[in-house]
């Protein structure tokens, strides 16, 4: 490179080259070297560059506040900040989700390139750091192991935000199914054998309840979020800080954000304690294990068509097989339980992760975070594609789950309270064996009148507690 085309940036290994145009510095070059795992850049995340700016614009105003940090400085570090909240310069977030160093890596990048527009704002070259440094003044009264969770957590807020209102809609399209589907009756199931008659709304009215009490558990995850340990710096003592500075960040931080950021009672605990990841991870496990069991109901009822239950038929989204004309699988199902499969194997991640933490500081926090980002991202655009791709264009087959429920022998159980319990074992037995229905044999028996039975295969009386008459 030619001296137009670089800059020399050290640290306390030595010198190297920067490209000259680069907003990151030494330390995000560093670890772009050492960490070449995923491939994914911090900076894909939107979520955490807005984040990480919202973190050092609230540690910047409480340093300025408490006199420790030069107006102008400030200023500046507050422009750059908004900048790059506003979608400018992410593609300098280059380092690799996956890192060694408890997050440093990502915490310095955040630091040079901030520092490095601040100098820029202020008329000076990238990399003339005795005018604004990336440590003394962007990260100052600062430490990664404050700045780095508190950035995860407020990040995973935005995420969940984006999958609460995903869930919302998916439970809404099946409500819309369920008051669509109310008057249509079929036969219910356990352990895939005929049960007794419900209607499909009452099937897909469980799905959408499935959901709702998802979504309540999510936001409960997602308060345990809001709880910070700004301020704690290395380990929770507040080392380098002033004693006004951690309040005054936190609340700096919820103006910034508009949430309410609580700051953590005990901070060398907060610092060390990643039982909220944990908690997040398991309650996103329970959303993809519903999810992935509704999908396999939906898979189910609609096979066939000819030879399976093709109760419902699901949207044609593409040929299925190369070999076999014209067939069609439920792909979009089937896509959503892979999503369910990986959320699994996700949490065990950061299980794992969260128990190697040791003494004073979790290392592991990267990939708890970017576990989590996945599973959040895939699940929030699982639950979009389910919806779209799938549930509001079920249609239900009515005449065949009318006739089957005439045909099932379950029909037999909701005749228990009016022919007894031996009677209805022997019409039952006699159905299967001779594939007749239940009504002819109840009449043949002289067990129930027609007019009785009608009365009593009513949808309405078949599908919900009725009062009996003795």
């Amino acid at each position: 490179m030619s001296a137009q085309t670089i800059r020399i940036e050290s640290d306390l290994l030595g010198d190297r080259e920067i490209p000259a145009a680069a907003y990151w510095g030494v330390h995000t070059l560093r670890a772009v070297e050492n960490f070449p795992i995923s491939g994914i850049q911090i900076g894909s995340i939107k979520e955490l560059v807005v984040a990480l700016c919202q973190v050092k614009k609230a540690a910047a105003r409480a340093n300025q506040t408490l006199g420790l940090l030069q107006t102008e400085k400030a200023a500046v570090i507050l422009k750059a900040c908004d900048d790059i909240i506003a979608g400018k310069l992410h593609e300098q977030f280059v380092v690799d989700v996956i890192q060694g160093g408890a997050g440093t890596s990502t915490n310095m990048n955040a630091n040079e390139v901030i520092a490095n527009r601040a100098l820029e704002i202020l008329g000076f070259g990238k990399g003339q750091y005795e005018h604004l440094h990336p440590n003394d003044d962007v990260n100052q009264s600062q430490s990664t192991n404050d700045v780095y969770p508190t950035a995860i957590r407020l990040g995973l807020v935005y995420l969940i935000d984006q999958l609460l209102v995903a869930m919302a809609q998916l439970r809404q399209a099946y409500d819309a199914k369920a008051k669509e589907f109310a008057d249509v009756l079929k036969m219910g199931r356990t352990q895939l054998q005929d049960a007794v008659p419900m209607t499909l709304g009452q099937e897909f009215s469980t799905y959408a309840v499935m959901l709702a009490e998802d979504e309540q558990r999510v936001r409960e995850a997602q308060a345990l979020m809001r709880e910070i340990n700004l301020g704690a710096t290395a380990i929770g003592t507040g080392i380098n800080t002033d004693p006004e500075y951690a309040g005054l960040a936190t609340q700096y931080l919820s103006e910034i954000t508009g949430l309410h950021m609580i700051k953590a009672d005990n901070m060398i605990e907060a610092t060390q304690d990643t039982g909220a990841y944990v908690q997040l991870s398991g309650v996103l496990k329970r959303v993809a294990v519903k999810l992935s069991k509704v999908c396999n109901d939906l898979r189910l009822l609609s096979s066939g068509p000819q030879a399976g239950l093709g109760e419902i038929n699901l949207p044609a989204k593409q040929a299925g097989s190369s070999i076999m004309p014209g067939k069609v699988n439920p792909v979009i199902p089937e896509v959503v339980n892979q999503i369910a499969f990986e959320v699994v194997g996700n949490d065990i991640a950061v299980t794992m992760a969260a128990e190697g933490g040791q003494l004073q500081l979790n290392a592991f926090e990267p990939i708890i975070f970017w576990s989590l980002v996945k599973s959040i991202r895939h699940l929030t655009n699982g639950c979009h594609t389910l919806r779209q791709q799938c549930v509001q264009g079920i249609t239900a087959n009515r005449e065949l789950l009318l006739q089957r429920v005439q045909q099932s022998a379950g029909l037999a159980t909701a005749l228990n309270p009016y022919i007894g319990y031996k009677n209805a074992t022997k019409v039952a037995r006699t159905a299967v064996e001779t594939g007749r229905s239940v009504g002819d044999l109840v009449l043949e028996l002289g067990l129930l009148t027609q007019a009785q039975l009608d009365e009593i295969l009513q949808p309405a009386v078949l599908t919900q507690p009725v009062k009996l008459k003795k």
